[in-house]
């Protein structure tokens, strides 16, 4: 089945292109295809991941990707919400969203702007990339602290059914302390840092039993961005060591180079 936009979005050209863009050339759209495709079917849920988004232009977004066939809107029975499931058409979309993010890495991933890092964003984010598996105890509860954000400090809390992102401290023994400025985390969190090597330049401070400081890596699975991250800022950094110069010696000849350490 052909999909369609709605007149007040055509471009007025038969092109593939043209028709898919009239489509998801919005702002927003692609963002919120992002979200669905992450398993995030609840307009509340939605708009946790996309907080500086009306919810009326939410609401909009979804009814216009339900008209145009990408979505489908399943209401909920006895007071149940109401879920949003993408159609074959929206999860087709995939790899047009991973290409997005492969060429954004290499091309448009700069230094965070100010107002892209959101706290809150950043652990609804780590709350569906919760690695159950690894988790061995009933409950785990987890402290951010981060400096020049909204407030100190923030919780994750993590049990066998649900992990909650908490504003403020839910009652039970924290089990880790992880206090770091918000932007090293933001680039820990996508790629840019590791959280062993911002550790060890200080950048991050951890307070926990052994055990749990050395599990903490594993209660995660990260960004699904991250690996595409690094590839594209180890690309840079060669590309940048390639274009340096070879410096010449005195006699004319090219300066030794210094053994690599292994």
């Amino acid at each position: 089945m052909l999909i369609a936009a709605i007149a007040m979005h055509l471009y007025g050209q038969y092109c593939p292109v043209a028709r898919a863009a009239e489509i998801f050339a919005d702002r927003w759209t692609m963002l919120i295809v992002r979200e669905l495709l992450a398993d995030v079917n609840h307009f509340n849920g939605l708009e946790r991941g996309l907080p500086h988004m009306s919810r009326t232009l939410l609401a909009e977004r979804l009814r216009r990707l339900e008209q145009t066939g990408v979505l489908e809107r399943r209401s909920g029975s006895r007071g149940k919400r109401s879920e949003y499931r993408l159609t074959r058409a929206g999860r087709e979309l995939q790899p047009i969203i991973d290409l997005f993010g492969e060429w954004g890495a290499r091309w448009a991933f700069g230094p965070p702007r100010a107002n892209e890092l959101d706290p809150i964003v950043l652990l609804w984010w780590m709350r569906r990339r919760v690695a159950f598996e690894h988790v061995a105890r009933r409950r785990l509860l987890i402290q951010f602290d981060f400096r020049v954000t909204p407030q100190k400090s923030y919780w994750l809390l993590i049990d066998r059914n649900d992990v909650s992102v908490c504003l403020k401290h839910p009652g039970f023994d924290v089990d880790v302390i992880l206090a770091a400025d918000i932007t090293t985390f933001y680039q820990i969190w996508l790629g840019r840092s590791s959280l062993l090597d911002a550790t060890r330049r200080g950048q991050v401070k951890l307070e926990g039993t052994p055990a749990d400081l050395r599990a903490l890596p594993t209660w995660f699975t990260w960004s699904p961005m991250a690996a595409t991250v690094r590839a594209a800022v180890g690309g840079r950094r060669g590309a940048a060591t390639r274009a340096v110069p070879s410096k010449k010696s005195s006699a004319g000849l090219p300066a030794p180079r210094l053994a690599r350490p292994h």
